[in-house]
């Protein structure tokens, strides 16, 4: 498929990049564009703010959890119908897992073939900027750059000393502005539907950088390499009912898809507000549940949720969904807010995180989520740490990764699961969880 893409590369974390990508997906749907959002990596938050501006679910490309074919395959399916892609990267350009190429964003940009535009912190340099984007520029040769745009500038004589002599086209000088700046919490930025402000950059790029260059070169990608046909869902043979609200919503969006692919109805709700709804299944992903330590314990579902899983039904919770299915979250206020009881495990709030890593890890035995013996990947981020008692049951055996203790994550009583991967499914795990499912 030939679908024009431009990749938003950082010189490093925190230079402006999130804004910058947002800013030219905003400016381009304020041109009557379709744009698809990505991010590289497996990020939660960024994406969000990405939905927001564009009205798409943006997705993540992440060859450790995906594969790269899986990346390929997941840019061409959520690119249909889209006039252009635009690609938020992740950390600085080159920084991939354990310091190699791995899952940075020039692999995702060398596996799609696609133009870069370098990001520059310029605040307290000026001609080293040039050195810089040289350095960066040049250091791969397999990668194609754009131009560059530089962030945090000061003065019109800043402007004029950070713009001499430089390797690359100059497409977007950005001046600071403290009236963008997203507000961040524990584990990053806040979402995207607590802050607007993301929508208000368009403006701000379009008047600062060249969105007709931005746009050239994105159409100057060649058709994407080996690329998939999306597959065709099979007919709902299980209902599964997701949590969605404030305090779950980080889930990779491509599971939703692979879960339907394999048979499965999503229907979503929010254990804030709504009672448990009749379901075969149910999922609590990760989010915010010790910002919403109080509601969640007078939450209208949990007598509903109790009763499915004393009859037998699954339930799975990933990271804060684990936090749930708990007896209690303690937060760093050390007020303790009662939660479901189903997992003998007692979770605590840290004020800084305990766990941030890519996973790979294995069933050692059947549940009634997943089979023994399936592998799987995924990536862990947390601020809590679970105490369980002495004989709680795992069943996940992690080669990487920590989980809740000692490389064991996933504990299980009963029908419930739940542990601190964020699991990329892919088609093999959701054929097995549904699979699984049909069984109970």
């Amino acid at each position: 498929m030939n679908i024009p893409r431009i990749v938003i590369a950082g010189t490093h974390s925190g230079c402006g990049k999130t804004t910058a990508a947002s800013g030219i997906m905003a400016a381009l749907v304020a041109r009557g564009l379709v744009v698809q959002p990505f991010k590289v990596g497996p990020d939660f938050i960024d994406p969000s703010h990405h939905t927001i501006v564009c009205g798409r679910e943006s997705r993540n490309l992440d060859p450790f959890m995906m594969g790269e074919d899986g990346v390929r395959d997941c840019f061409v399916r959520a690119s249909a119908g889209a006039d252009i892609a635009v690609i938020e990267g992740v950390m600085g350009l080159y920084d991939g897992i354990d310091g190699s190429d791995c899952s940075s964003t020039a692999h995702v940009a060398r596996l799609l073939d696609a133009p870069v535009i370098l990001i520059a912190d310029i605040k307290g340099m000026s001609r080293s900027v040039a050195a810089l984007i040289k350095g960066y520029t040049e250091y791969d040769p397999r990668l194609r750059f754009a131009g560059v745009i530089m962030t945090k500038g000061g003065s019109d004589r800043h402007k004029t000393m950070t713009t001499r002599d430089l390797p690359r086209p100059l497409l977007g000088w950005m001046p600071r502005s403290d009236a963008l700046a997203v507000e961040s919490r524990h584990l990053g930025l806040v979402m995207g539907k607590e802050d607007s402000r993301m929508r208000l950059i368009g403006s701000f790029v379009e008047e600062h950088c060249d969105l007709d260059a931005v746009f050239t070169a994105a159409h100057t990608a060649p058709p994407v390499p080996d690329a998939a046909r999306p597959s065709r869902s099979r007919d709902p043979h299980t209902t599964i009912a997701v949590a969605m609200d404030a305090a779950f919503c980080f889930y990779y969006r491509d599971n939703f898809d692979y879960l339907r692919t394999a048979g499965a109805e999503l229907i979503f709700f929010s254990p804030l507000a709504d009672p448990l709804p009749q379901a075969d299944a149910y999922y609590f992903g990760g989010g915010y549940p010790e910002v919403h330590a109080a509601a969640l314990a007078a939450s209208p579902c949990k007598p509903g949720l109790l009763r499915a899983a004393d009859a037998g039904l699954p339930v799975f919770g990933e990271c804060g969904g684990l936090m749930w299915l708990s007896r209690s979250i303690t937060t760093t206020d050390g007020t303790v807010h009662p939660m479901t009881g189903l997992l003998d495990a007692d979770a605590v709030m840290e004020k800084r995180f305990v766990a941030l890593d890519y996973v790979i890890g294995t069933t050692t035995a059947d549940s009634s989520c997943f089979p023994s013996g399936m592998t799987f990947r995924g990536h862990e981020f947390h601020y809590s740490k679970t105490i369980p008692d002495a004989d709680v049951r795992y069943l996940f055996s992690l080669e990487r990764g920590r989980g809740i203790a000692d490389a064991c994550d996933g504990i299980f009583a009963g029908s419930v699961l739940g542990g601190y991967t964020h699991m990329y499914f892919g088609k093999p795990v959701a054929d097995a969880f549904c699979k699984q499912l049909a069984r109970q």
